[in-house]
């Protein structure tokens, strides 16, 4: 996964997005189910740090990390905060590309 800004993933078509803290236990946990599964898709995750981007945070009414925003349509996105499984992150993903 490769580290963005909010105002970078804005100009992009990217969309995955994994908002995480870098002292989060449970952020350190799914990231490395995320990891795996970056490697069965063909798209790429973006992940940025919640603590330097409250304006994003605000936008899409983050309310915890971790958190998996997976825009759906032009202003549609999911917002999944249970990283339950692999599988189960794999399903979610899909309906992202």
């Amino acid at each position: 996964m490769n580290e963005i800004t909010y105002s970078d993933w804005k100009q992009t078509d990217q969309s995955i997005l994994y908002i995480y803290t870098p002292m989060c236990g449970t952020c350190q946990v799914a990231s490395k189910m995320l990891t795996v599964c970056e490697q069965l898709i063909d798209e790429p995750v973006s992940q940025l740090n919640a603590n330097y981007s409250p304006e994003l945070m605000e936008e899409f009414q983050v309310e915890s990390v971790p958190c998996l925003l997976i825009k759906k349509g032009p202003n549609a996105f999911e917002k999944v905060y249970a990283f339950q499984s692999v599988p189960y992150l794999l399903e979610k993903l899909k309906t992202a590309q």
